[in-house]
């Protein structure tokens, strides 16, 4: 970003990062495996990026912890109200995808 401060920025991206979190929280219904299929990532690969983070920088956060942060209740919790069973079509683009993956890094 151009000619912020690294306070600024850190400001910034922390807050463009709740946002993101507030905007999955208020979208419940868009399921982990939707997200994995059209980016590549979902709310756990989020929690365990926190827990990355964390450890980088010497601090503890135990992915449980990180987990009901970015869901923002126990994972058990969540999974119970509001995680569905994939559908086969779930099921066979996100193989889709991940094949794809692989043939690219084989490539």
């Amino acid at each position: 970003m151009q000619h912020l401060d690294d306070a600024t920025r850190t400001e910034l991206e922390a807050a463009a990062f709740r946002r993101l979190l507030r905007h999955l929280d208020e979208h419940k219904e868009v399921q982990n495996i939707d997200l994995m299929i059209l980016a590549d990532f979902c709310r756990n690969c989020l929690s365990k990026w926190l827990v990355a983070a964390a450890d980088e920088r010497g601090a503890e956060l135990d992915y449980d912890s990180a987990r009901e942060y970015v869901y923002g209740m126990p994972y058990a919790e969540w999974k119970a109200h509001y995680q569905q069973e994939a559908t086969p079509e779930q099921k066979a683009a996100f193989e889709a995808r991940e094949a794809a993956k692989r043939e690219q890094k084989d490539g």
